[in-house]
């Protein structure tokens, strides 16, 4: 007798990709076939005239539907290197796929991973140097602790957050309008997270600043949040623009804060979550007395007239001409256990206070989405993916959790601890996993613990290639942003100056020609065009070169996650560009004034800036035989000395003046060192 057949993988996920789909297609037929099991909302929600269907205690299932609750912690039997509960809860997964995590990756690839990760910059050798040499039994969670109080976290934490706010400086669309204001609500998402303002007043004055703290100017900056979306000014029908904003703007806050894709319910019923068209339009209603429009003038913040409020209407199939059904402005149903309702505006008050009853409603402590969502937003920008990869889409047609119950203890630990990003970042950080290695360090290993390491890494590799059990550390690639950041800082160049107008850096003569004159007058200041690059002119149409190769979204729509690609441009770039180039001459010419005269320091000195290493001896010869022989190839060239790529600046040694040759082979070392993929990547 023959054995059955095994399917392969890749008919079993598309059988259950399949079912999937065929249940959550389902619903309407299940309209008529369940009603014993319906959830009756009549009292909110009397539209007749708004037919939709029913929510169901079985719509409620759904993971991330149902209410939060702290989980249990458990307690496998391997728990050799756990730090605390994260470890316990990986742990489990790991045990139950028979998987053995890498060890803990050794102390310079940690302080690395960390500055990258909590401030966007690499280490500087003297704090490289100070983290291997203390050995407190605190140190790490020192580090941690200066790292989150350094003002660059908010500068690349809110960067972060700034693609999901579709954040640019201009309206896009065809004139790409200046917003001359836009950058106060950059700067205020800045200092909004270095304070560590708690997470739910971050979302209140995101939504309802104006009417939560109505005397503070800074509080009504934070309602650009909602309005930072792309805009036409100029189109003819002031109305269309007005309804388009309110769709654009409901539809974010619907992934941002509730990864609930809403927006696809503008038009119909949600192809496969339970939300209604009706459902969307409740929520537009309690923004739209707060959008007001002027021909020709670009939205900013939002300001509500609660006299010159008028009835929300569902539009019919989305178009804003054809306005349908009145609706009242509610929650989503499928989210409101406890029928909340939205209240009424007090006797005499200034606004209709409904974005303040939705931010209550968001931040009450057992909502279900909102302290899921924000927990998996900061574990996947420390560990690349989150722990559901559809980060911005928490329904039917997203994935599940890898750890579900890691992800409720997080959501729920956060409000717990007064909703703190900054202890909800150390947590993280602390835990074993973060610490894990990405790969298989070779330094002190015999042969024999060599080869047990890597068939280790190799089984891991097959068994899991995707890290899905978190048994190493992702290796991740920068983003433009600070890749532009650690070449400016390993130069010494980086000007760290906060705050202010975005500043417009030169851009290629090539690609000033393609714009309108207007468009990018580069700021005047040569020393203002080293700023991080969080304060680089957002314009929607235009991005810096280096930004736009390494993927930096055009902020026309929230972006969850950035794409990761990798492309001939990228390289084609990172050699060729002016920015590159001027970059290499400045770590050079910072490595000469260090060391003028000796190749194998200047070889260690441009390690230590770029990579945060010593390098290897194998690598150190290497360099210094390439700085011999390209020294040689640019004397065998002939060429002068005004036709070479020199350090900036130029020092003399010993009252001599160096060979020119050679400190342009320095600069080329320099440039093929920020190059490499170890500059470009974080283990």
């Amino acid at each position: 007798m023959t054995a059955p057949r095994k399917l392969s993988r890749a008919l079993v996920a598309c059988l259950v990709a399949t079912v999937a789909v065929s249940l959550a297609v389902s619903r309407s037929d299940r309209a008529t076939t369940r009603a014993d099991d319906t959830i009756q909302h009549e009292a909110l929600f009397d539209e007749a005239s708004a037919d939709e269907l029913e929510i169901y205690d079985t719509d409620r299932e759904h993971w991330s539907f149902t209410p939060l609750a702290r989980p249990a912690v458990p307690m496998p039997a391997d728990l050799k290197d756990a730090r605390g509960a994260i470890d316990c809860f990986i742990a489990e997964r790991l045990a139950k796929r028979d998987l053995e995590p890498l060890p803990e990756a050794d102390r310079v690839t940690l302080i690395r991973r960390l500055s990258f990760d909590l401030v966007g910059l690499p280490p500087t050798p003297d704090e490289v140097d100070a983290f291997v040499a203390d050995d407190s039994p605190d140190a790490y969670e020192r580090l941690v602790d200066r790292l989150l109080a350094s003002p660059h976290y908010g500068q690349r934490w809110g960067q972060h957050w700034l693609d999901l706010a579709r954040f640019a400086e201009t309206d896009g669309f065809e004139h790409d309008k200046l917003r001359p204001e836009a950058w106060r609500y950059r700067d205020w998402v800045i200092d909004a997270l270095n304070a560590d303002l708690p997470y739910d007043r971050f979302v209140a004055l995101q939504l309802a600043g104006d009417e939560v703290a109505p005397d503070d100017p800074q509080s009504a900056i934070a309602t650009a949040f909602c309005l930072s979306g792309p805009d036409m000014p100029d189109i003819n029908s002031q109305e269309e623009r007005r309804q388009n904003l309110l769709t654009e703007m409901t539809a974010t806050v619907g992934s941002v804060f509730m990864a609930l894709q809403v927006g696809c319910a503008q038009c119909h019923d949600h192809k496969y979550d339970p939300v209604s068209q009706a459902d969307f339009y409740r929520l537009r209603t309690i923004f739209e007395p707060a959008v007001q429009v002027e021909a020709n003038k670009s939205v900013f913040v939002l300001h509500e007239d609660s006299a010159a409020t008028k009835p929300g209407h569902l539009l019919v199939r989305g178009d804003w001409r054809r306005p349908g059904a009145e609706v009242k402005p509610a929650f989503p149903r499928i989210l409101n256990v406890h029928g909340d309702q939205v209240p009424p505006p007090p006797e005499g008050a200034a606004t209709t206070r409904r974005r303040t009853a939705l931010a209550n409603w968001l931040i009450e402590d057992d909502h279900p989405l909102t302290s899921r969502v924000m927990a998996n937003r900061v574990w996947q920008h420390h560990f690349g993916a989150g722990l559901c990869r559809t980060t911005s889409d928490f329904g039917i047609a997203g994935e599940e959790p890898s750890h579900p119950e890691l992800l409720d203890w997080l959501a729920s630990d956060l409000v717990n601890r007064g909703w703190s990003l900054k202890r909800l970042h150390g947590r993280i950080v602390a835990s074993a996993a973060y610490r894990r290695a990405s790969r298989v360090n070779r330094t002190g290993l015999s042969d024999d613990d060599l080869a047990e390491s890597q068939a280790h890494m190799a089984h891991l590799l097959e068994a899991d290639p995707a890290n899905r059990s978190l048994g190493r550390f992702p290796r991740q690639r920068l983003e433009g942003e600070a890749v532009r950041d650690a070449m400016l800082a390993a130069a010494g160049a980086l000007n760290t100056r906060m705050g202010g107008p975005g500043i417009m850096p030169p851009l290629p003569k090539e690609l000033l020609e393609t714009v309108l004159a207007d468009h990018w007058k580069v700021t005047p200041d040569p020393a203002e065009h080293d700023r991080r690059s969080i304060y680089v002119f957002a314009r929607r149409n235009l991005r810096l070169p280096i930004l736009e190769v390494f993927d930096r979204p055009d902020a026309n729509a929230s972006c969850p996650r950035r794409n990761r690609s990798t492309t001939a441009v990228q390289s084609l770039l990172m050699v060729n560009s002016d920015f590159s180039l001027t970059a290499a001459r400045k770590l050079a010419g910072a490595v000469l004034a260090g060391s003028p005269n000796d190749a194998n320091e200047q070889v260690r000195l441009v390690f230590r800036r770029a990579l945060s290493r010593e390098p290897e001896d194998d690598e150190r010869m290497a360099a210094v035989a390439f700085l011999a022989d390209q020294t040689q190839l640019l004397k065998d060239e002939g060429r002068d000395a005004g036709s070479l790529a020199r350090p900036d600046p130029m020092p003399d040694a010993s009252g001599e003046s160096l060979d020119v040759h050679e400190a342009a082979a320095l600069v080329d070392l320099c440039l093929a060192v920020l190059n490499s993929s170890e500059f470009l990547y974080v283990d």
